[in-house]
């Protein structure tokens, strides 16, 4: 009776080869993991390789940090890959040095980008189906002038088959630039649900004990004279404060952070109101609240001089100065309604 011998093991796929400049995976720790995204291994993927042959594990050792440098000589080529080259799809971050406050809302930009690439790398979800990646003007401008972009930072994805449409560019503008924005556009295009972890921030809780710690020594020295705590109009004021910053929007920047304004590149000019009603620029709401606090104080000079009982002569001009200033600024307020909402029908001097 013949033995029986049980079949022979497929062989393993091979790794890339070694190279000088790559001599083994661990390498890419040097800043070059976007072979990922430029097509270093000719046969296959680098991240379906590792992964065919350790499993996820072997992946998250392989990928030594959330975020892929790509572009010019750190990676090169993640744009001008053939559509369908790689089994996995991309999320890429275009980003560029700049100053003032473009600087502030790009670095936040970048901060929440990073924000949901570590989400990802470091869940328990994660594997080869979506890399995060980022390129930077700086090192890879041609990948900028290949895919003709004038603007930073913008965040696109790259699918695994076709090229990418309209609706791979996040629209920036429009819905802001939270991580779990971002994570909610890269679920509709890869059906990668991400859940956002965001690193603990001591500085609110350090701002209240501070806040809390000045009010308790004011009262504290104040102890014999309370009576400034029943002041109307102090508690008048600080009520406007807030109702001013809430009517003109400073939550929705603080949740979507738009930038505070917008330059046309074309001709330079900047524009400080957006054009549509789903968005808004940070200039805009400071516009707003200017105006609030304008038409507030005019209802208020229109109030004293009609309750007062001084000269008339002087309560005639504190009544010219508020029906002026309510007027005239209630105009301009209804003339930025009108710019945001087209066909709007109704204006007031100001057209």
């Amino acid at each position: 009776m013949r033995r029986q011998f049980p079949p022979p093991r497929p062989p393993r796929p091979p790794l890339p080869r070694r190279s000088r400049r790559h001599p083994h995976p661990r390498g890419h720790r040097q800043g070059r993991p976007a072979a990922v995204l430029a097509g270093v291994g000719r046969r296959r993927s680098w991240a379906r390789t590792v992964t065919e042959r350790g499993g996820d594990t072997a992946l998250r050792r392989w990928v030594p940090g959330a975020l892929l440098h790509a572009g010019g000589r750190r990676g090169g080529g993640c744009a001008t890959c053939p559509p369908g080259a790689f089994p996995f799809s991309s999320s890429c971050c275009f980003s560029a040095s700049s100053s003032g406050e473009d600087r502030r809302r790009k670095r936040q930009a970048n901060e929440e980008y990073q924000i949901l690439a570590n989400s990802w790398r470091y869940s328990s979800a994660f594997c080869n189906k979506l890399f995060f990646s980022m390129v930077d003007y700086d090192e890879g401008t041609d990948v900028f002038q290949q895919l003709n972009m004038n603007s930073a930072p913008t965040f696109m994805h790259f699918p695994p088959k076709g090229r990418p449409k309209r609706a791979d560019t996040f629209d920036l503008q429009r819905i802001g630039f939270a991580a779990e924005q971002l994570a909610k556009w890269i679920a509709d295009r890869t059906d990668v649900h991400i859940r956002v972890f965001r690193p603990p921030n001591y500085s609110g809780t350090i701002a209240l004990a501070l806040l809390v710690s000045l009010v308790g020594g004011l009262l504290y020295l104040r102890r014999n004279n309370l009576e400034f705590i029943y002041n109307k109009t102090g508690w008048a004021m600080v009520s406007l404060c807030i109702v001013f910053a809430m009517t003109s929007g400073q939550m929705w920047n603080h949740i979507r952070g738009p930038p505070y304004a917008h330059k046309n590149p074309h001709n330079g000019q900047v524009s400080y109101i957006h054009g549509s009603s789903q968005a808004q620029f940070v200039a805009e709401s400071h516009i707003i609240l200017v105006l609030n606090a304008a038409i507030t104080m005019g209802m208020v000079l229109l109030n004293e001089a009609a309750t007062s009982k001084g000269d008339v002569g002087k309560r005639r001009i504190i009544c010219l100065v508020g029906l002026g200033l309510v007027v005239f600024f209630f105009s301009f307020l209804l003339s930025i309604f009108r710019s945001k909402y087209h066909g709007y029908p109704y204006s007031f001097l100001i057209k």
